[in-house]
């Protein structure tokens, strides 16, 4: 029988809103299940379990009240560790804020928590979100809960494996060079990537770079959707705000497939992909391919795409870090140093000319889309590896000149300015889960999810491409 953690995020807001379910029952299904399998993972790194279910009792009450209910109404969600949480243990994976318990919430955490989450836990993440392998100097690394020895990927790689393995039905992320989307493709669940300004994030060191998202996680695309409508909203104090807000269905229905046009890239025309991870991809075309009005290979222009994005990343990292790098440089990890050192070290001819090469790539991905209707391709280039390695240093025998290239496949689309819906497409051949990306322009946040939706059912026909599970019982101690 399916315990209540192990309940979509929807049908357990639905028990919850016809009685069959009571808030105190599905808290302290997800408390337990963490208890069982975390000490494995290590995917939640803060928890106030008295609070949890002190919240679950008053959410109880409201139902049996007859009060009206938010979307979120009793259910857990865990917030990423980079984003603060009023009262609860915040680090942001930095040993500089080793100790630090925030007065106020995040304003998304906020409006989370005003749609009836029951927030109380935190999850894992890399030192200030930099680097895709959650690993910190405060908590340690989290596992795959599909190898625990295996990196879950990052900076979501927290949320990621707590929705993978059932310890909360939705957790939020945030994506930059693709922190939401790789977690999400390395632990078989759905991570939605919105287009800048959707989710307003109000407390960026640089406010005018769009690179940088909030965004839901869910184990599949209606969850993800059902976290989105709670993050969604407009604020003047985020520049990249605006109406799209508006756009957001409160009720997703899919996709009419049969009337689409599907591009698809194995590599996007720039990134190195293991030929693993190549062959997968290519397997799953011909079970995507019938659902499609047409399907094609088209590669987006991507030219200069590694130098722009290494350079328009590290102006973010000085203006976030310099002064932690002059003033706490014993207490950083070695990936904030090294993007502030870089950064540092290039002119503002460097600067402007990546700001004019990303334009260039952003104005022709919406060109692009004159084409096709969507855009799929894989959401990591390798399989995971062991998270004792903190990145990937060569595929095949080529070597990637920083520790970000191994990125390529999320980071390349960053700069393009997206809509993305990783969801999970059946396991690689190391028996590790294995994503692909769900692509369309800024601004098509609902269409994107509309066809991640209906395409995750077409997948879920195949065992070869459904969602993978792992094994809960080989995580137990």
């Amino acid at each position: 029988m399916t315990e209540p953690c192990d309940l979509s995020a929807v049908e357990a807001r639905r028990l919850i809103g016809a009685k069959k379910l009571s808030p105190v029952e599905l808290f302290e299904s997800c408390r337990q299940r963490t208890d069982a399998i975390d000490g494995t993972l290590n995917a939640v790194v803060a928890r106030d379990d008295a609070l949890g279910r002190k919240q679950a009792e008053a959410a109880e009450k409201a139902v049996m009240d007859g009060d009206d209910l938010g979307p979120l109404h009793g259910l857990p969600v865990g917030i990423k560790d980079l984003e603060p949480v009023k009262g609860l243990r915040t680090t942001f994976g930095s040993l500089i804020y080793e100790h630090h318990v925030p007065d106020e919430d995040d304003d998304m955490v906020a409006n989370v928590r005003a749609a009836g989450a029951n927030i109380f836990s935190k999850t894992n993440t890399p030192e200030f979100g930099a680097g895709a392998n959650t690993k910190n100097r405060v908590y340690g690394a989290t596992g795959n809960p599909f190898d625990p020895l295996k990196t879950c990927a990052g900076s979501s790689g927290g949320s990621a494996v707590a929705l993978a393995a059932g310890m909360m039905p939705l957790a939020t992320g945030s994506d930059y060079g693709g922190s939401l989307r790789t977690p999400a493709a390395y632990c078989g669940i759905t991570g939605f990537r919105p287009s800048p300004g959707l989710v307003p994030a109000t407390d960026r060191a640089v406010s005018l770079n769009p690179f940088a998202v909030l965004g839901p996680m869910g184990r599949t695309v209606a969850d993800a959707h059902l976290l989105l409508t709670a993050q969604v909203d407009k604020d003047r104090r985020d520049p990249f705000s605006n109406s799209d807000a508006d756009a957001i269905p409160d009720v997703l229905t899919g996709a009419d497939l049969g009337k689409l046009r599907m591009a698809w890239s194995a590599d996007l025309g720039c990134a190195t992909i293991h030929s693993d991870i190549r062959r997968t991809f290519m397997d799953r075309i011909p079970v995507m391919r019938p659902a499609f009005a047409d399907c094609f290979e088209r590669d987006p222009f991507m030219d200069d795409i590694h130098e722009c994005f290494e350079i328009l990343r590290c102006v973010n990292f000085v203006g976030a870090h310099r002064e932690r790098l002059e003033q706490h440089r014993d207490l950083l990890g070695p990936n904030v140093i090294d993007n502030t050192e870089r950064g540092l070290a290039y002119s503002l001819g460097d600067v402007a000319w990546a700001h004019t090469a990303q334009t260039k790539i952003a104005d022709r991905f919406i060109d692009f889309f004159d084409e096709a209707d969507i855009l799929i391709c894989p959401a990591a280039s390798v399989s995971p590896f062991p998270h004792e390695q903190l990145a990937v240093e060569e595929i095949e025998g080529e070597k990637m000149p920083t520790y970000m290239r191994w990125l390529t496949p999320v980071y390349a689309l960053t700069t393009a300015l997206p809509s993305s819906c990783v969801i999970p497409c059946g396991l690689d051949p190391q028996g590790m889960p294995f994503g692909i990306q769900v692509v369309g322009p800024r601004g098509s946040d609902a269409h994107v999810l509309q066809v991640a939706l209906s395409l995750e059912a077409v997948l879920a026909e195949d065992p070869a491409s459904a969602r993978p599970l792992p094994d809960l019982a080989k995580l137990t101690r």
